[in-house]
């Protein structure tokens, strides 16, 4: 089971701040456009609102809660949805 974050930045965010290398590397978290992610196999996905950008996050499960936190107390993030998949 894993868990996908879809998060909306700040304007003008460094979306490649938001995580530290040390995070990435023990999470394994994947970061994905809207567009890579239809590549992959998500299905069903909006068109972000216009000037906003988004990301998908993919996490399994167990790691979900260190994402959520980061995520939580990062300035460059506006608000994110939480979508638990099978």
């Amino acid at each position: 089971m894993m868990v996908v974050f879809e998060v909306f930045f700040a304007p003008g965010a460094d979306i490649d701040s938001l995580f530290s290398k040390e995070t990435l590397k023990e999470t394994q978290a994947q970061i994905m456009t809207l567009d890579e992610a239809r590549k992959v196999g998500f299905s069903g996905l909006p068109d972000p609102p216009p000037g906003r950008d988004v990301r998908l996050i993919a996490v399994a499960r167990r790691d979900h809660a260190w994402i959520h936190r980061a995520l939580e107390t990062s300035e460059i993030v506006a608000g994110f949805r939480v979508h638990h998949v099978d």
